[in-house]
C-alpha cells in the first residue's frame, strides 16, 4: 500500500501534499459531508483523533460532494464548519471524487478492499471508513452507518497502532 503514501493529493487549502507525513501511524480514512445527516460522526472522529493520537494515529478526511450534493461548500466553508461545530484538528484534504470516472487514486486503491461480507467496490455513501495499519498491511473496511466508535473500528484502531518498543510505556 505504498502508493497510498506516495500518491499525491492537496490540502484543503490547496497545497500539493501527500500522506507520506503520515506514514508509520494508524489511518482511519474517510470521506467526509457537512450537510449529511451522518456529519454528527465528526464528533466520533474527533474523540478517536484524540484519544489515539499521541499513540501514533490520525483520521484522514477527503470531502466529498458525490452523494447528494451534501458538501457543496468551498475549502473555507468545510474548514470553518469542521472547526466551529466539531472542533476538528485532524487533517482535511481537497474535496474529492471517491467513486466512478475522476475517483481519487487513493481512492482507486481503497476501493479495492472489501468489507466484512466481502464486498469491494465503490463507495456506498459519505463517511465510508478505512483503517489502514501503522505497516500499511492490513486496512479495514466499514461502511458509511458503522459508528467511529464502533467496537469493531476500535479493535481494527488497536491493532493497527504502531507497535510499541520494549522499554517504553
Amino acid at each position: 500500500m505504498s502508493k497510498l503514501f506516495e500518491t499525491p493529493v492537496k490540502t484543503l487549502e490547496g497545497k500539493r501534499s501527500s500522506l507520506r507525513s503520515l506514514k508509520g501511524k494508524a489511518l482511519l480514512i474517510v470521506n467526509v459531508a457537512s450537510e449529511c445527516g451522518l456529519t454528527p460522526q465528526y464528533r466520533g472522529l474527533q474523540t478517536l483523533q484524540e484519544k489515539y493520537e499521541q499513540r501514533g494515529f490520525s483520521v484522514v478526511g477527503f470531502p466529498c460532494n458525490q452523494f447528494a450534493g451534501q458538501e457543496p461548500g468551498t475549502a473555507d466553508e468545510i474548514r470553518a464548519f469542521c472547526s466551529k461545530k466539531y472542533g476538528v484538528t485532524f487533517p482535511l484534504f481537497e474535496k474529492i471524487s471517491v467513486n466512478g470516472r475522476r475517483r481519487h487514486p487513493i481512492y482507486k486503491e481503497l476501493t479495492k478492499i472489501a468489507d466484512n461480507e466481502g464486498e469491494a467496490g465503490d463507495v456506498e455513501w459519505n463517511f465510508e471508513k478505512f483503517v489502514v495499519s501503522a505497516d500499511g498491511k492490513t486496512i479495514t473496511r466499514f461502511r458509511p452507518t458503522t459508528k467511529p466508535n464502533d467496537r469493531a473500528v476500535i479493535k481494527a484502531i488497536e491493532a493497527g497502532l504502531p507497535k510499541r518498543k520494549a522499554g517504553r510505556s
